[in-house]
């Protein structure tokens, strides 16, 4: 095994200096703020800037990370979708606390927030499914996700059983087990990198139903 000598790892370094964050120039409503950085990623050519982390936490109190898509931002709450037999999900239906993080180095920024994910409807799961490649149709009947499986193969004849389950059907129906979740924030956090390491830190904490924000210390 090739190990990386910790003292090249201590070595990196960059320096912050695409942006600042103040709180006079930003919006009250925090979901203002993240769309505008969002539609900003745009013009940085960032890649898969919907992609964002999500912790659950199991059962047994662990916590669990992993990279899902946010696919809309629905009355305030961030939507993805997933199977509802996945660890992911069923660490939600135990508890429904989570967090997200977006993070988009190129920008020198990143957003973390905590919030309540539920279930959406089923009709608004079947709108989104109805958009989806039909290969990815096709993965959602075949992956049991989360579960083992023996081999890459296995997972390949599943997926051409779908496929010739559904041959010559033009609208592939969603799988019961499959669905979206929307996470409503109680917390946002907007980070922008800054000079030696002083960066900008505002949080949003929700109150009833508005918002206030406070700087935080790097």
């Amino acid at each position: 095994m090739t190990m990386i000598p910790l003292d090249d790892i201590s070595s990196l370094r960059k320096e912050y200096k695409r942006g600042d964050l103040i709180e006079q120039s930003i919006p009250e409503d925090p979901i203002a703020l993240f769309a505008q950085w969002f539609s900003e990623t745009g013009a940085m050519n960032i890649s898969e800037p919907n992609a964002m982390i999500l912790t659950t936490v199991s059962k047994e109190g662990k916590p669990s990370s992993r990279a899902v898509l946010l696919k809309g931002l629905e009355q305030g709450s961030f939507v993805f979708f997933t199977n509802y037999e996945s660890r992911k999900a069923q660490d939600i239906l135990l508890n429904p606390h989570v967090s997200l993080l977006f993070l988009w180095l190129d920008a020198e920024r990143q957003i973390r927030i905590e919030g309540k994910a539920t279930k959406i409807s089923i009709q608004e799961s079947e709108q989104y499914f109805a958009t989806r490649p039909r290969e990815s149709q096709l993965g959602a009947w075949a992956s049991d996700q989360s579960k083992p499986i023996s081999s890459r193969e296995e997972l390949e004849k599943k997926f051409k059983e779908m496929e010739l389950r559904f041959q010559g059907i033009e609208h592939i129906p969603m799988p019961e087990h499959w669905g979206g979740f929307a996470v409503s924030p109680l917390s946002i956090e907007f980070w922008q990198g800054r000079i030696g390491r002083l960066h900008d830190r505002i949080q949003y904490q929700k109150q009833g139903d508005s918002w206030t924000k406070q700087r935080l210390n790097p």
